[in-house]
């Protein structure tokens, strides 16, 4: 048995795949219950604390923190994170992300031909932090997942990645409350407007955004 097996509740992930192929205008899903809980006890307890090491996206369109261990994008802010920083249990699931058995349950579970890593990077909001609705239009059409790793968020509040029909926040179609061990993911394309509404209360939103490369259909 590899040191990468039963980290993930596939079992549970399977039970929303047919959520994830039948959305529209886009392919979108919401996972509870992602990693085996022990496993997420440990990267939540070891997820990093903001300092000075972090960068700003601050401008007119985000407020946000983010730490960028690896990425493949040209025009991607350089890396700010490195491996030998990583705790046990990150460069556990750093390790995850790019095994074969990850992407082959990636494609089984979307449907998608899943090629492998391109970015992984964590990205944190406190008060004030928002990133407003937009689209990328990626005409390569990668897969991006954000996971959570923010306990006892208040339901109803803003922190999780939303998407809409457009950018603009009154087309909202689906926004996550439950941020604590759970997956919020997308297919970029032409229609993929997603963002993150102001967040009005006083706690960090921890996440994590991967994101996997897609081969042309």
């Amino acid at each position: 048995m590899s040191d990468t097996e039963n980290l993930v509740n596939w079992e549970n992930v399977y039970q929303k795949s047919d959520d994830f192929k039948n959305q529209q205008p886009f392919k979108f899903g919401f996972v509870p219950n992602f990693f085996n809980q022990s496993f997420y006890d440990e990267l939540y307890s070891e997820y990093p604390k903001i300092d000075d090491s972090w960068g700003i996206n601050s401008d007119l369109s985000k407020f946000q923190y983010y730490k960028i261990l690896f990425s493949e994008k040209k025009d991607a802010k350089k890396p700010n994170w490195n491996e030998n920083e990583l705790s046990k249990s990150w460069a556990l699931l750093y390790k995850l992300f790019q095994s074969e058995e990850f992407i082959s349950n990636l494609r089984k579970f979307t449907g998608l031909p899943v090629l492998g890593l391109n970015n992984f990077a964590l990205i944190a909001y406190k008060k004030g932090g928002f990133q407003l609705p937009h689209i990328h239009e990626d005409p390569a059409k990668p897969l991006i997942c954000f996971f959570y790793f923010s306990k006892d968020w208040p339901k109803g509040e803003a922190g999780g990645t939303f998407m809409a029909t457009e950018e603009d926040e009154s087309s909202i179609i689906f926004e996550p409350y439950d941020l604590d061990n759970s997956m919020a993911l997308f297919q970029d394309g032409p229609f993929s407007a997603h963002g993150c509404r102001l967040i009005s209360v006083d706690r960090q939103r921890s996440a994590l955004q991967a994101t996997f490369d897609v081969a042309s259909e």
